[in-house]
């Protein structure tokens, strides 16, 4: 609550403040009177600094924050010029300045169209590599949340660092994705060493939803998909079936002359094939076999999202937003290789109030405060209250460990910045604080989980009895996780004793156990303050200059400092130029990450005193489940263990140092190119590991008794620490092209090395006392990636927008499923074998490996794998049909004048910037009505791209994916392998 009366102190400070700057507004149009939308405005003062705009899909435009003076305003569009740069004056307060051009000569094309296409600047957040996508070029990208998301976050290219980009909406930090027509403008990978972000700019996605409009406008939409129309998973033995229904629809208008309004609705309703991929037992024979079916989940979604803008005089714009999600999901859980038993019915509700407050203070000053309020609320309901049955690497079943649990989480985010102009200087400096509060209720696994993970066991014969050798022992063999199953089921109903059954390879390899009190609260604050000047030092050369400052609650770390610096020369520009031919930019930066929540929620749960962990070695009651007084009474090999997390008091948050140098240069046909080298350096990377693992040589998993614990008790000790590494060399090729009205296109190559020894805050070493084989390709080593996209109209103005996606394999780590070394994790790795005499041993595309390394035996580098490429190409076609009076222009819903939002943009300013381009275009018509029928299909080839790779060499799936690569979750869409959908848009 602290935040909230900070957040009223400084609403009623900037309410008090008087303008003194002045706005520009108007309309673009031609001689005839019709606007042109998209239309690029540059503005210059007479000291030579430049603001650049872009018109909105009603041809109005705004540029807010001018200091007092002289200026000169163009405006420019393909084939169509404006015969002399128009001049006004500026004072405080609101100006109106329309636009008209006209058609231009045929000898004039050339420049015009240079104008209108992508260009190079000096400015520091018009990098080449940047882009834009606002008002209706929207229409290009999927309609669907979850593909929309998908799509931006390629478009985004493979971000930098192990967490890639991130995603801002209106500037906050928290939040989900808003449905399409909601979002005004989108701004991928602007400015990467700004100070005023936290997180590493390259794959940054800032989203900024809509304001109001002056007139009445809305739009009305369906979309529809069935599974006819797709193509079977190729990973199901029968199509799985699918149906998707989403409706919804938005209006804008004017509340009054000084205020405007949004309204969006969104419904969903979706009937989703779930894939699951197995190997399980014959009921009757248990004999090993394949399994799959396409049991339906069905998520119901519902979004509403009012918003209002209102002009507050001529010094301030309030906005205020309200948005309510709600999810509802029946059979979630289940495909891979989880089986239908482990489904579980999930109910999700979102909140979220955001406040943003711009006022401007004086001639040179412009304060933007905002605040948001997002509360995430879950309830989740396991279908089947038994325990779990885990066979590592062929199935899952039973009962889900998830329970019945619920979590609610507020998180508070305020925000105070400040844009000083002062001649060639551009001062921004502000502050950032949020806090997240959670209290959450997780009996997760208080039904316990029974693990089957194999190893070495007599060879049976046909008679299910032992092979002897020449000397009358049993023949060992290496035994896989479900064969283990197998001899469990197979002599217990042969009414065999627990002892004769693990004599001869049966009985689960583990059992856990949660217990204690499943309700807990934690709360957790951090805070960032930056400074930062864009210093135009001559007119050809921009030296951008900040440092940012972060700290948190909940770790002892407060030396956070943040420099960053950057510069963009363009080599022989003399004299100012709105678009120079080459730009040399050079930037350096230290990033951190925060400590998460969730981590710190799980210390304080496994603290020994809220919940116990239990863990049973080879546990003689399957399938009972025992107390936990039970449970510590057992003796013998049955060695009952709890587990404790603890953080290192020395941790720090993760730091990443960033440099980069990109080329960027004018090509003829409206053409970019830009080729960017990045190296990420990350210290104090998160990773975790049992400090109180068994002593080597000490511990042998058919006895944990013998095991020597360096902490005196058999208890390990998770401890979160930040000795991580992490190493990234990237270079970017990105190109954007406008060649005319009709193509523009835009895509990118890109050349990745990343290695580290941890892959976040889950990695443990195989090895708890060698880290030796730790350092290896990053999960983030994804080798080659390409990428275009665009939009081309063709005859009939019948719009195609490709989307295709080509990238090398990724990375997986090869495990034995097995935990060797007491630490009660099967993620251990094989080792390297020398010769195939060895019991157990597994050819693989890798080399011989051995599933029960001896000590001093080589193990396998950790994530050592390597995944199948994945191509995926969309294509999206789209007709706009006009009917009814004609309007002279289109039916976007442009952003009413002086209700744009922030004058500089963090929370939501004018649409467009001088160096970021909009890739691609509408054809919207000049009636008041306008009805757009589309359809796409995503995975249009219908190739199999593999999802992620079992990494186990004890799975019958060893190496082999269990589904398509694509989102996790009820709402991804996964069922076909190629899905086509339909769309029907009626807008006014």
């Amino acid at each position: 609550m602290k935040l909230l009366f900070v957040t009223l102190l400084f609403s009623l400070t900037t309410f008090s403040l008087q303008a003194q700057t002045g706005t520009i507004k108007g309309q673009v149009t031609d001689e005839t009177g019709a606007i042109i939308p998209g239309a690029k405005i540059s503005v210059q003062s007479g000291r030579g600094a430049i603001r650049t705009t872009t018109a909105g899909s009603d041809g109005t435009y705004t540029i807010t924050g001018l200091p007092p003076g002289n200026y000169s305003v163009v405006a420019s569009a393909t084939d169509l010029k404006m015969p002399q740069p128009a001049t006004i004056t500026v004072k405080p307060g609101v100006q109106t300045l329309d636009l008209k051009m006209s058609v231009a000569a045929v000898t004039q094309e050339v420049t015009v169209h240079e104008n209108a296409g992508p260009t190079v600047s000096t400015s520091p957040a018009n990098n080449a590599s940047a882009l834009t996508i606002s008002g209706e070029d929207l229409q290009a990208l999927p309609d669907d949340p979850d593909d929309l998301q998908s799509d931006l976050q390629a478009l985004a290219g493979p971000g930098a660092g192990p967490n890639g980009g991130e995603m801002l909406i209106d500037g906050f930090s928290s939040g989900q994705l808003p449905p399409k027509d909601s979002i005004r403008e989108i701004r991928i990978n602007q400015n990467p060493f700004a100070p005023e972000y936290d997180r590493l700019g390259f794959g940054r996605i800032e989203i900024f939803t809509k304001p109001g409009t002056d007139k009445f406008r809305g739009d009305g939409w369906f979309n529809y998909g069935d599974g006819i129309w797709n193509s079977r998973n190729p990973y199901a033995a029968q199509k799985a079936p699918f149906l998707l229904q989403e409706y919804g629809g938005d209006l804008s208008g004017p509340l009054n002359k000084n205020a405007s309004f949004t309204l969006d609705v969104e419904r969903r309703l979706i009937n989703n094939g779930s894939i699951v991929n197995a190997v399980t037992l014959n009921p009757g024979t248990l004999a090993i076999s394949p399994f799959t079916s396409t049991p339906v989940a069905q998520p119901r979604r519902i979004r509403v999202t009012p918003r209002v803008d209102y002009q507050i005089g001529q010094s301030n714009t309030l906005t205020l937003r309200y948005s309510y999600l709600e999810n509802n999901i029946r059979n979630t859980g289940i495909g891979g290789f989880n089986l239908a038993s482990l489904g579980y019915n999930a109910a999700d509700r979102e909140h979220t109030v955001q406040v943003i407050d711009s006022a401007v203070l004086n001639t040179r000053t412009v304060n933007e405060t905002h605040f948001q309020f997002y509360r995430a609320e879950s309830q989740n309901t396991a279908l089947n209250g038994g325990p779990e049955i885990s066979v590592l690497g062929s199935f899952n079943d039973g009962g889900s460990t998830i329970g019945r649990s619920s979590n609610v989480t507020d998180n508070y985010e305020l925000q105070n910045y400040t844009t000083y102009v002062n001649g060639p200087h551009s001062v921004k400096f502000g502050v950032r604080m949020r806090e997240q509060i959670v209290n959450d209720f997780s009996p997760s696994n208080f039904n316990g989980t029974f693990t089957f993970s194999g190893g070495l066991a007599p060879e049976l014969g046909a008679d299910n009895q032992p092979v002897l050798d020449a000397s009358g022992q049993p023949v060992l063999e290496d035994i896989t996780s479900i064969e283990q199953y197998r001899r469990t089921l197979l002599f217990q109903g042969l009414g065999y004793s627990v002892a004769q059954i693990q004599a001869l390879g049966g009985e689960p390899s583990q059992f856990s156990l949660n217990a204690g009190s499943p309700a807990l609260s934690a709360s957790q604050f951090d805070i960032g303050a930056f400074a930062g000047d864009d210093w135009k030092v001559r007119s050809n050369i921009t030296l951008s200059l900040g440092l940012r400052y972060e700290t948190q609650s909940n770790i002892h770390d407060y030396h956070d400092f943040a420099p960053r610096i950057a510069v963009a020369w363009a080599p022989g520009a003399k004299k100012m130029s709105l678009h120079p031919n080459t730009v040399i930019r050079a930037g350096f930066g230290i990033f951190y990450d925060r400590f998460p929540l969730g981590d710190t929620l799980m210390l304080k749960r496994y603290n020994g005193s809220v919940q116990q962990q239990y863990f049973v070695a080879n546990p003689s009651f399957y399938p009972d489940v025992l107390t936990p007084a039970q449970l510590l009474a057992l003796g013998g090999v049955q060695q009952t263990r709890s587990t404790n997390w603890e953080i290192d008091r020395n941790l720090r948050a993760p730091e990443m140092y960033q440099s980069s140098l990109s080329v960027e240069h004018q090509l003829p046909l409206n053409t970019t190119l830009s080729v960017t080298y990045t190296n990420s350096h990350g210290l104090h990377q998160l990773w975790s590991r049992d400090i109180n693992a068994p002593l080597p040589g000490t511990y042998s998993p058919t006895d944990p008794s013998t095991a020597v614990y360096p902490y005196g008790t058999p208890a390990p000790i998770f401890l979160m620490t930040s000795s991580g590494l992490y190493n990234q060399n990237q270079i970017f090729t990105n190109i954007n092209s406008r060649i005319n009205a009709n193509v523009s296109l835009f895509g990118f190559y890109t050349l990745n090395y990343a290695r580290s020894n941890t892959d976040g805050i889950g990695s443990f070493p195989a090895n708890p006392y060698d880290f030796s084989g730790e350092y290896g390709p990053a999960a983030t080593d994804i080798r080659h990636r390409a990428f275009i996209a665009g939009s081309i109209n063709t005859r009939w103005n019948i719009r195609l927008s490709p989307f295709i996606m080509v990238q090398s394999g990724a990375p997986y780590n090869i495990t034995i499923g097995r935990d060797l070394y007491g630490t009660t994790m099967f993620d251990d790795r094989p080792g390297i074998a020398p010769n195939a005499s060895i019991p157990g041993v597994v050819a693989t595309p890798y080399g011989l490996l051995d599933p029960n390394p001896a000590p001093g035996e080589a193990l396998l580098p950790r994530n050592f794998g390597r995944g199948p490429g994945q191509i995926t190409i969309n294509a999206r076609l789209s007709k706009t049909f006009g009917f009814g009076p004609e309007t002279g222009g289109g039916a976007g819903a442009g952003a009413t004048p002086g209700f744009g939002g922030p004058p500089h943009g963090h929370g939501g300013g004018g649409p467009g910037g001088g160096g970021m381009h909009s890739i691609f275009g509408d054809m919207p018509t000049n009636h008041r009505f306008n009805l757009t029928v589309s359809i796409s299909a995503r995975n249009l080839l219908n190739h199999v791209n593999e999802g992620p790779i079992v990494g186990n060499i004890t799975s019958p799936l060893f190496g082999e994916a269990t589904g398509i690569a694509g989102g996790v979750g009820a709402f991804a869409e996964t069922a076909n392998n190629r899905r086509v959908e339909l769309q029907m848009r009626l807008s006014f």
